[in-house]
């Protein structure tokens, strides 16, 4: 079930996993891409693949690089556009509003916002652009970057490893009855829920 899935992803090419990792994070730091590109959940799943330190350290190489070369990016489109970023239809799928609040957060934490907006899904794409376009040197804003796309790289290829290590242990312990049974809990326990969702509606209507 579970592991053979793991299995399959191990047997892959290493090259082609370490592709698919840079391409998907470099797509989630790059302005307008991360709709459509889950560098987080990438780096989550291919985590799971990581057999040992060489291997860790490899894929957070390739990771890391991808990660400061989508952010440059987004600082440079800044750097060249300005503030007529906020008009464009890359950053009104966000909505003006996130824009506002990137730019906001710049202001007031400067480099440090940078260094911490990896970690939070919109101004991990859009604070950047802000950036370059605000006028942040990229003296300040290069070793921010570098800092936090190391630790956000490391962090979640560590959870997909460990989630891995725990998924093949609990499939192990439990077998094949014991995902069946936590499968109909689960599907049990939604079912429950949006039944009592749909009375409570009713009963507001009423």
């Amino acid at each position: 079930m579970v592991t053979d899935l793991l299995d399959w992803l191990r047997s892959l090419p290493q090259a082609g996993l370490l592709a698919a990792a840079g391409l998907l994070v470099f797509g989630e730091c790059t302005l307008g891409l991360g709709f459509i590109a889950p560098g987080e959940t990438a780096l989550l799943i291919l985590g799971t693949t990581v057999t040992g330190a060489p291997s860790f350290l490899l894929m957070w190489s390739v990771t890391t690089v991808s990660a400061v070369a989508g952010d440059t990016v987004g600082y440079l489109l800044g750097r060249r556009f300005g503030p007529r970023l906020r008009r464009t239809k890359a950053v009104r799928r966000y909505g003006a509003d996130a824009w506002d609040r990137a730019t906001s957060v710049l202001r007031r934490r400067g480099a440090l916002a940078v260094l911490f907006a990896i970690f939070l899904p919109v101004l991990r794409t859009l604070l950047p652009a802000a950036a370059g376009a605000s006028g942040l040197p990229p003296r300040g804003f290069l070793p921010a970057v570098i800092v936090g796309a190391s630790a956000w790289c490391a962090l979640h290829i560590s959870l997909g490893f460990a989630a891995g290590t725990a998924v093949r242990e609990l499939e192990d312990a439990v077998g094949f009855g014991g995902w069946l049974v936590l499968g109909l809990i689960v599907v049990v326990t939604v079912i429950v829920v949006l039944v009592k969702r749909r009375r409570a509606g009713r009963g507001a209507k009423g």
